[in-house]
């Protein structure tokens, strides 16, 4: 079998609403994380990575972009996009730079490469994200396999979701962190809090609130820069993120609108919490509904929690 690898790319996908996983491939892979999660006796958070690369026989190297030696020691025999590395010596480093990857998985050497010049944190999703396509049976085939296939964008988008999904039942610790996070109230100091247990990062585990906990209750997440400091050629949003129950509910609200939102009480201030406020969502039946948006800056982003809060009738929806 010839050598191959997968290349995750840094967040500049096309569509920023996040993808909801089909119930039977959700289950699919809660059955694979499981398998490891028993294998290392149902340990408690923060889960420690070294263990479950040692179960799963995991190899895990770094690679710089500013010293490409070791990419160039990876390259004999490896393919990029259905291109044999080995004729073009470069190709790998290029796409690294190119592409902003920020970790690379070999399936059939179980290798995981990850950029040297992350932060920890970063680093800590980044391999974790590479272990769930390593523990998903129908990956393998799909990063050895077909590369025309790998490369639909609908499919890449699909199976990126797939791993993430894992990366997230992985490092939350599948119930354990259903259970801490449904016995909080829906809101950024429970996501803040749940973030120190879980030893994970801000965004993370901002994400993984909405799309795990409080099933009933609908939540936009928004991921992105300052609403009162734009940055010049930058997106307002790098990531939206919609609850299962806010996808049943709620139509998608347009980028310009969910700016026009929050700027209708956000601070000037570039850090820390920027404000609150309440604002009417009507429902796809045309009912109108109260939702609390709250927002906070760490400077490099801006997080956005938007909760339901109760029906409001009467009222005309924005």
């Amino acid at each position: 079998m010839r050598s191959s690898l997968h290349i995750w790319k840094s967040n500049k996908a096309d569509e920023l609403r996040n993808i909801i996983l089909s119930r039977g491939t959700a289950s699919d892979i809660d059955r694979q994380v499981n398998k490891v999660l028993k294998a290392l006796g149902s340990p408690e958070p923060p889960l420690k990575l070294d263990d479950v690369r040692e179960i799963l026989k995991l190899d895990r190297r770094y690679y710089s972009t500013t010293d490409d030696s070791f990419l160039r020691e990876t390259i004999s025999k490896l393919t990029v996009a259905g291109t044999q590395v080995m004729k073009r010596p470069g190709l790998l480093l290029e796409a690294v730079r190119k592409m902003d990857l920020r970790a690379l998985y070999l399936p059939d050497r179980k290798r995981i490469l990850l950029d040297s010049g992350q932060p920890d944190a970063k680093q800590r999703w980044n391999e974790a994200h590479e272990i769930g396509h390593s523990i998903i049976p129908w990956h393998e085939d799909l990063m050895l396999g077909d590369q025309e296939q790998t490369l639909v964008p609908g499919c890449h988008a699909q199976i990126e979701a797939e791993a993430n999904y894992a990366a997230g039942q992985l490092l939350f610790l599948q119930s354990q962190f259903q259970v801490a996070a449904n016995d909080s109230s829906p809101g950024l100091d429970s996501v803040r809090a749940l973030k120190g247990a879980f030893g994970n990062t801000y965004t993370t585990t901002f994400w993984r609130f909405i799309e795990d906990s409080h099933r009933d209750v609908p939540m936009i997440g928004l991921i992105g820069g300052h609403p009162r400091h734009p940055q010049p050629g930058q997106a307002h949003f790098r990531h939206i993120i919609e609850s299962p129950a806010y996808r049943d509910m709620f139509d998608s609200l347009s980028v310009d609108h969910l700016l026009q939102l929050m700027r209708t009480y956000c601070k000037y201030q570039k850090r820390g919490p920027l404000g609150d406020g309440e604002v009417n969502l009507v429902d796809k039946n045309g009912q109108t509904h109260v939702f609390l948006f709250e927002s906070f800056s760490n400077t490099y982003d801006c997080l956005t929690l938007a909760t339901y809060q109760r029906p409001y009738r009467n009222a005309v929806g924005f």
